[in-house]
């Protein structure tokens, strides 16, 4: 698909929260990224650069774009051809007869 369009993304920023001191907690160093075609949202927050984050939101964004447009090929019926056939049965055949060379109905010893 390739990169993701800035004329079709808006960018916010905003704190962090949880684990990581007054650097996550105070600064707007996380980055939440909209893409408006779609609807799709990402955030990334984990790193102390809002640079990094926004770099990371925007792998994400191009991955979960990926994963929506993605179509797999259609798959293709095919057939064995008239030689493979005609060796499994023949293959077939040739077992058969062992087995039945193993019953007691045949078996001359009895």
């Amino acid at each position: 698909m390739g990169r993701v369009k800035l004329d079709d993304v808006v960018i916010s920023h905003l704190k962090g929260s949880g684990p990581g001191g007054q650097n996550r907690n105070k600064r707007m160093s996380g980055v939440r990224v909209q893409h408006l075609p779609t609807g799709l949202t990402v955030t990334a927050t984990e790193r102390r650069s809002q640079k990094q984050n926004l770099e990371a939101a925007l792998i994400r964004l191009e991955e979960k774009l990926q994963k929506l447009f993605h179509r797999p090929a259609p798959r293709k019926k095919t057939a064995p051809s008239r030689g493979s056939v005609r060796e499994r049965l023949s293959v077939k055949r040739a077992q058969s007869s062992k087995k039945k060379l193993r019953s007691n109905k045949n078996n001359e010893w009895d």
